[in-house]
């Protein structure tokens, strides 16, 4: 059996429900008490003691959800304990979660039963109100070891079952494996890996958020690596054994995660010391893209001005082979930025994308990202309504409605906030969260060391191009009123053709390095920043911090949006990222990266994305240099993150044509990557229409 590609298929089909856990949790929650909060603790131990643990052929690396319930469950189920789940999580509060990565050292340094012994000690001084959490914490920590144990049971009565001797020997490897960890220290890069994985999985089981979670695996490179250096050092593995693992690693991130949404880690950067990360699994966990070729990892290599240049070629050669993995994130710019926001030197290196490209500290975050969305051409569109002096009074205009925005949706997530701290708890995740325990307050009750927010503002291009035509249409040329010109947006152009082509290729673009247009882009950001500033989030160390990416939310945005001053005709997505707008870099990729980066990347810790698309076709002996140099131009000018898709259009016509042959075609839309052929046919169209550069 190919194990790789029987795996990977099956992540095409996987059912990631979860319906067995949230069952059996609800129905003993229930039972006691009527779902007391008190009982929380007990619930999820007997969830984790009773839902089927599953091995599928040629797994190595186990942990996976459960997908079927008996059929008396099922009924009960569809019929009372379904709708009670949703209740719960209703009433738990909206809000962010899993845009993070838990602590791994921790985890793979003392075991739980050593986190365990860590709440004894707290336990024992501690105040009487504050027992309550931990006695839930280690109920649940109790709940995850029995679940291993279970694992641990199945391997071995399929090794006693198994006829073929080598799948024998993995399946007892794997028993004995599931009986040391997560419950003890790993002492091999196997159990390390598994012990990563389990605790992952555990955790993204939440009953009051019920949804799927997206935990990230923050910098396998480092915490994985004195166990890859032991066992290799002592013949206790190879490379090619060590890789199969982490391929295997990373199709569980597929089976736990559906597409659509987005699970990774980091790797390069530097370390607490500061120095430079580079080693062999810094290179081999970016072969994992090529080797499993999933939606998932989402991997970002972070540069530093003294890494390797042979990491950043390895990953521009993965990317010409059509994937969207890795991003190249610039750890010199995040750094700063994490710096900026008072976050000690030692704890700058450890950060993760926490799903696209938000920036969170490892281990100690409860970091809402993206929240809210906000829609910056529609706030053009509604200060269109009257007529303006000049062109600084609609600027002002639109700048008022901005601010209020921001104060307005500020107000709004703090207030989720508050409704989490009050009905909502997650004791297994604090565990493993700086510094719930040592505050003796769950992650909900703010015991992250950081409680940040995160608003990311889409379509800035659109503004930008949009006012830029308006300063020369209304008040430079004088050539239409605001009055005419809002008729003619609110009309998509019926009639104006003429005008819309004019605006969209005789006035200048963001992205095309020139410096009146690029200018604005700045002022806007620099604007977001300082306003953002004005506001704490409730609980230690909550910032309001932004961002400019957008995820989907362009292509969402771009329906519900009427036509813009830009000549973006209504309905179509705004613009994907930080970069230009769709087709609209005319001068090269090399103006497409002074544009963006003629303005400061560091201090938008939420994400900054700048999409760039190379045609695959049109690659010669030379390009793959010629790609680096641009991204390294990028990087040294300042910029934050780029992500690249090298494809080709007739690739990707192909695939809207017959899907079934090109299912694990994967591009990378706005923030993240997805498979194209499950995107909507309105953004299949948004991906094909982006400037496709040619080196």
């Amino acid at each position: 059996m190919d194990r790789i590609a029987y795996l990977r298929e099956k992540t095409f089909t996987k059912n990631r429900e979860n319906r067995p856990f949230y069952y059996h949790f609800y129905k003993h929650y229930l039972g006691e008490a009527d779902g007391c909060v008190g009982h929380y603790g007990k619930a999820f131990y007997h969830a984790m003691s009773t839902v089927t643990p599953i091995i599928d052929a040629g797994e190595l690396i186990v942990g996976q959800y459960a997908e079927e319930l008996s059929p008396a469950e099922n009924a009960e189920w569809e019929e009372r304990i379904h709708q009670i789940t949703l209740d719960h999580a209703r009433h738990a509060g909206g809000g962010q979660d899993s845009h993070m990565a838990i602590d791994y050292e921790k985890l793979l340094s003392k075991g739980i039963r050593g986190i365990l012994d860590e709440i004894a000690g707290y336990m024992a001084t501690c105040p009487e109100e504050k027992l309550a959490f931990y006695e839930h914490v280690c109920l649940c920590l109790e709940g995850v070891l029995v679940h291993a144990g279970h694992y641990a049971d199945l391997a071995e009565k399929q090794a006693e079952d198994e006829t073929d001797p080598v799948r024998k020997a993995e399946l007892t490897r794997l028993a004995q494996t599931c009986r040391r960890v997560p419950e003890f220290p790993a002492e091999s890069f196997y159990e390390a890996v598994q012990s990563v994985h389990f605790v992952t999985y555990c955790v993204s089981l939440n009953p009051f958020r019920p949804h799927i979670q997206q935990f990230q695996l923050g910098h396998p490179d480092r915490y994985l690596l004195p166990y890859y250096q032991a066992d290799l050092a002592g013949g206790k593995i190879t490379r090619e054994e060590a890789q199969l693992l982490l391929d295997l690693l990373s199709i569980q991130m597929n089976l736990r995660v559906p597409n659509g949404l987005s699970s990774g880690y980091m790797v390069g950067g530097r370390d607490k010391s500061g120095r430079v990360v580079a080693n062999d699994l810094t290179g081999m966990l970016m072969q994992v893209i090529d080797d499993i070729r999933l939606v998932y990892p989402s991997v970002g290599l972070c540069v530093t001005g003294d890494t390797p240049k042979c990491y950043l070629d390895q990953a521009v050669e993965i990317l010409s082979h059509g994937r969207s993995h890795p991003a190249i994130f610039n750890d010199d710019v995040i750094t700063k930025g994490l710096l900026s926001y008072g976050i000690p030197e030692e704890e700058t290196h450890d950060y993760i994308h926490s799903t696209c490209v938000e920036i969170t500290p490892c281990a100690a975050s409860n970091v809402w990202v993206a929240s809210p969305y906000t829609n910056m051409p529609s706030i053009l569109l509604e200060e269109m309504g009257r007529e303006y002096p000049d062109f600084d009074a609609l600027v002002e205009a639109v700048l008022s409605n901005l601010d209020t925005r921001i104060q307005r949706n500020f107000e709004s997530e703090n207030a989720l906030r508050e409704v989490r701290r009050q009905n909502s708890m997650n004791p297994l995740l604090s565990a493993f969260v700086n510094d719930c325990l040592a505050l003796g307050l769950d992650i909900e009750a703010g015991g992250a060391r950081y409680n940040w927010i995160m608003p990311s503002f889409v379509g800035m291009a659109n503004l930008v191009d949009a006012l830029y035509a308006l300063r020369e249409l209304v008040f430079e040329t004088k050539e239409y009123t605001m009055a005419e010109m809002r008729a003619m947006v609110e009309s998509n152009f019926e009639g104006n053709e003429l005008l819309r082509q004019r605006i969209l290729h005789k006035i200048p673009k963001y992205g095309n390095d020139d410096d009146d247009v690029d200018r604005f882009f700045g002022f806007f950001t620099d604007h977001i920043i300082a306003e953002c500033e004005k506001y704490t989030p409730m609980h230690q160390n909550g910032r309001l911090i932004p961002s400019v990416f957008c995820w989907v939310m362009h292509a969402r945005f771009g329906t519900e949006t009427g036509a813009t001053p830009d000549g973006r005709p209504a309905g179509f997505p705004l613009g994907d990222g930080s970069g230009p707008c769709q087709g609209r870099e005319m001068m090269g990729p090399t103006a497409s990266v002074l544009s963006s980066t003629k303005w400061s990347h560091h201090k938008l810790i939420g994400g900054v994305a700048v999409n760039m698309k190379f045609s695959k076709a049109a690659l010669g002996p030379g390009s793959l240099s010629t790609i680096r140099q641009i991204v390294e131009t990028y990087l040294q000018r300042g910029g934050f993150e780029m992500q690249i898709n090298i494809v080709d259009a007739d690739t990707l016509r192909a695939a809207k044509a017959n899907p079934e042959a090109y299912k694990d075609l994967v591009v990378r839309v706005g923030g993240y990557s997805d498979y194209f052929v499950k995107l909507s046919p309105e953004m299949q169209e948004e991906v094909l229409l982006r400037t496709a550069h040619t080196v």
